[in-house]
C-alpha cells in the first residue's frame, strides 16, 4: 500500500518569510528555440529525484562542455498543473545543456527541443533549496493576477556563470512559458 494518497485540491499559496515580492517583476522575452541534451526522469514533488538527476548528469556535462549553461527543464502534463496541485502528480524533469558545441552526443543522453515562444523571466538570487516561496509567488500570485496564463511549453531554469549552487549569492533565471488569457 502506498504511503501517499493522491488528492487534487485547489491550492492557495501562503507566502512565508521575509521576501520582498513587491519588487519581483518579470521581464518578457521571446525565446528563440533551442535543442538541448541531457538526462530526464519522471518524478513528483513528493518523490523528488532532482538531486539524483543532477548527480548523474554532472560528470557527463563536465566531460562534454564544462562551461556550458545549465538548464533545469520541467514538462508538466497540463497547463493547470499548479491549480490542480497534488504532490503526487508526476511531471518530467531534465538536467540539460545546449547541444550546440557538443561534437558527439553520448548514447546515455537524450535530446529535447524547447520551441520558440513567449516567456516571463524571473531573476532569482539565493539558495535553490530556498526558492519555493518564489515559485509560490509566481504561480499562486503573479500568474493568476496577470494578463497571462501558462502555455503548454517547457518551463526551465537557466543557470549561467552566476550560478553557485547552494550559495546565498547564487543567481538563476526562471523562464515561465506564457500566453495571453
Amino acid at each position: 500500500m502506498d504511503k501517499f494518497q493522491e488528492v487534487s485540491v485547489p491550492v492557495k499559496f501562503t507566502l512565508q518569510g521575509k521576501l520582498d515580492f513587491m519588487n519581483l517583476k518579470p521581464r518578457f522575452e521571446t525565446f528563440k528555440g533551442m535543442v538541448l541534451i541531457g538526462l530526464h526522469r519522471k518524478m513528483s514533488m513528493a518523490q523528488n529525484q532532482t538531486y539524483e538527476l543532477w548527480k548523474e548528469f554532472g560528470p557527463l556535462r563536465k566531460a562534454l562542455a564544462p562551461e556550458a549553461n545549465l538548464y533545469a527543464i520541467e514538462i508538466y502534463p497540463d497547463t493547470d498543473f499548479f491549480q490542480k496541485f497534488s504532490p503526487l502528480r508526476e511531471f518530467e524533469k531534465w538536467a540539460a545543456i545546449p547541444k550546440s558545441g557538443v561534437d558527439e552526443v553520448p548514447d546515455a543522453l537524450s535530446e529535447i527541443e524547447i520551441p520558440v515562444g513567449e516567456y516571463a523571466v524571473f531573476s532569482y538570487q539565493g539558495k535553490p533549496s530556498e526558492a519555493q516561496a518564489t515559485f509560490q509567488y509566481i504561480y499562486g500570485e503573479w500568474l493568476p493576477k496577470s494578463e497571462y496564463e501558462m502555455d503548454a511549453r517547457p518551463y526551465f531554469a537557466l543557470m549561467d556563470e552566476n550560478y553557485k549552487g547552494e550559495h546565498p549569492d547564487s543567481k538563476e533565471e526562471f523562464w515561465i512559458p506564457i500566453k495571453k488569457k
